[in-house]
């Protein structure tokens, strides 16, 4: 496997491991009540704070992630301003990077930008996920490397998108496409959902959820007249009870492809769809199904070339037509290209889509009328920086100030344009959960701190939030080890705690296992713990110490 070497490598790649955990705070009145509030997350902030503020929730359970990072063109004005304690990188921190020949560190200050973010990203794919990453000619060379050494062996295609229609360009030839990078975490694990071309299986069945098209059941061509198949001429029966004949173009009579009973027992499966044909004739038709990916999983292929899934231009008027004609947002995805990536992806039911550079919040739309299309219950989790908006542009002109408030809002009209019941909880970053934070009183809420420790402790999420029992400081268990945390969020409180000989041993009695107990204090000595199988670790300085 190739690798990729660059300034600063040393210093980011393990980088992700370094960054505190943060607790994620609700913002009660940006948040929007409906069915999946709970799930569907909007969260502002830096995305490499909050990926790792995601981890005890939601590791191993993205089904597919999709992201849109600076393309480097020297034109976006973004900053380096990942906090890494090194001083080449120290250097680096709240400069503008600029363009080729003016900043000659540009392509390793994007590779230390993305590094720790892909290595997060793939702790929170599920062994199954997939991600697509977008990126044009500025930094795709580069990408697909540092993306197979954070994916290794995870590499499933390198798609064209048409993502611009054919203007004038300012170099001897036109750049109509741009890429799109896709990774699985598991290559073995990932089966693909169809890249359904709409065209072919244009419909679906929200009861079997999938898609079909239709075939006619009336035969055509040779042989198609009741002379030549006498035993295929009878009469069926629609949805309303309306008999009816198999009867040709020009009033003559035909014959169906199938014999009766075979007909019969795909009505009553419902096989079939009725409609009215030409001149009003009634028509009976054959569903086909999309095969599903039991059947097609060792055949399915994504087309690397996306010509049928809009441009720039589509996804422009699309946010303008949600915020009263003014161009919010400079080259939005349109939401077409995003439902597609999401079908391959196989993401349904109520599979997790995450998009860590939300812009303007197409992955949310994109998520939420799939959603109406199928039925189906997929999540979405939208991370958006604080990024200003400057004054002059559209977006400002029009009362917003920073692109999360464009997120938020989008999000919102999609909602309201849909007439779903659809909500979303908004996040604030909180405080990070550290020792410095800790000893100063700046405490998280007690299920907060349990899921980071269940998390450290066991490396998994805690899916059973509700098991939480504060009284008993109980946390959860994974493979008969328990996890404890004696905690409380109330300083003075929390310096009287302690592991005692009398918890201890009330503890063991309830539970024999090994149990790992966070707490600030313990008053047992090696022999003690050994006893009662307890393993110590001391909050706040050991917090992070494997176990």
């Amino acid at each position: 496997m190739a690798s990729l070497h660059f300034k600063g490598k040393s210093a980011v790649w393990n980088h992700h491991l370094s960054v505190p955990y943060h607790t994620l705070e609700k913002d009660k009145d940006s948040s929007i009540n409906g069915d999946g509030d709970v799930e569907n997350l909007i969260v502002e902030g830096d995305n490499l704070i909050a990926l790792k503020a995601l981890l005890p929730k939601y590791q191993n359970r993205v089904k597919c992630i999709y992201i849109d990072p600076p393309y480097n063109t020297g034109n976006e004005g973004w900053v380096y301003n990942d906090n890494v304690n090194n001083p080449l990188i120290n250097t680096w921190v709240g400069q503008t990077v600029g363009k080729e020949g003016e900043d000659f560190t540009r392509h390793d200050k994007w590779l230390c930008m993305m590094a720790p973010r892909l290595k997060l990203l793939r702790e929170l794919l599920s062994d199954d996920g997939v991600i697509f990453v977008s990126i044009d000619d500025n930094e795709v060379g580069n990408l697909r490397v540092l993306m197979e050494e954070c994916f290794p062996s995870g590499f499933i295609s390198q798609m064209s998108w048409k993502g611009k229609q054919g203007a004038e360009d300012d170099t001897y030839y036109r750049i109509l496409h741009e890429h799109i990078l896709v990774f699985a975490k598991n290559k073995d694990r990932f089966v693909s959902g169809k890249d359904v071309n709409e065209q072919t299986y244009p419909k679906f069945d929200p009861i079997k959820q999938r898609n079909y098209k239709t075939q006619l059941l009336r035969k055509w061509g040779n042989n198609s007249r009741r002379q030549d198949r006498p035993k295929l001429f009878y009469s069926i029966q629609d949805d309303s009870g309306v008999e009816f004949f198999p009867m040709l173009p020009d009033g003559t009579e035909g014959c169906w492809r199938w014999g009766k009973e075979t007909m019969q027992k795909a009505i009553e499966e419902g096989l079939v769809e009725f409609s009215s044909g030409r001149n009003g004739r009634k028509e009976a038709y054959e569903k086909i199904y999309e095969p599903s990916q039991d059947e097609e999983a060792n055949t399915k292929k994504y087309n690397t070339w996306l010509d049928d899934c809009g441009t720039t231009s589509d996804g422009t008027e699309e946010i303008m037509s949600l915020f009263e004609g003014v161009k919010i947002f400079n080259y939005p995805k349109p939401s077409t290209l995003i439902k597609k990536l999401i079908k391959m992806s196989g993401a349904k039911n109520d599979a997790i889509i995450l998009d860590s550079f939300a812009g303007s919040g197409t992955t949310a739309q994109a998520v939420l009328e799939l959603n109406k299309e199928d039925e189906a219950t997929r999540k979405f989790i939208l991370i958006q920086i604080q990024e200003q908006i400057q004054e002059g542009k559209p977006a400002h002109d029009a009362g917003y100030k920073w692109v999360h408030e464009i997120t938020r809002e989008r999000v919102k009209r999609v909602v309201i344009a849909n007439e779903q019941d659809t909500g979303f909880s908004y996040f604030k970053l909180g405080s990070p959960i550290d020792a410095e934070n800790i000893l100063s009183g700046n405490l998280p809420s007690y299920n907060e701190f349990a899921k980071y420790v269940y998390y450290l402790a066991t490396g998994r999420s805690l899916e059973a939030e509700s098991k939480i029992r504060q009284k008993d400081y109980f946390v959860g268990s994974e493979n008969g080890e328990s996890v404890y945390l004696l905690y409380n969020d109330n300083i003075e409180e929390l310096k009287k705690l302690a592991i005692t000989l009398d918890w201890a041993k009330k503890a063991h009695e309830k539970d024999s296992g090994r149990k790992v107990v966070y707490a600030p204090a313990c008053y047992l000595d090696e022999d003690h713990l050994a006893q009662f199988n307890i393993v110590f670790v001391g909050i706040p300085y050991n917090l992070f110490e494997r176990v």
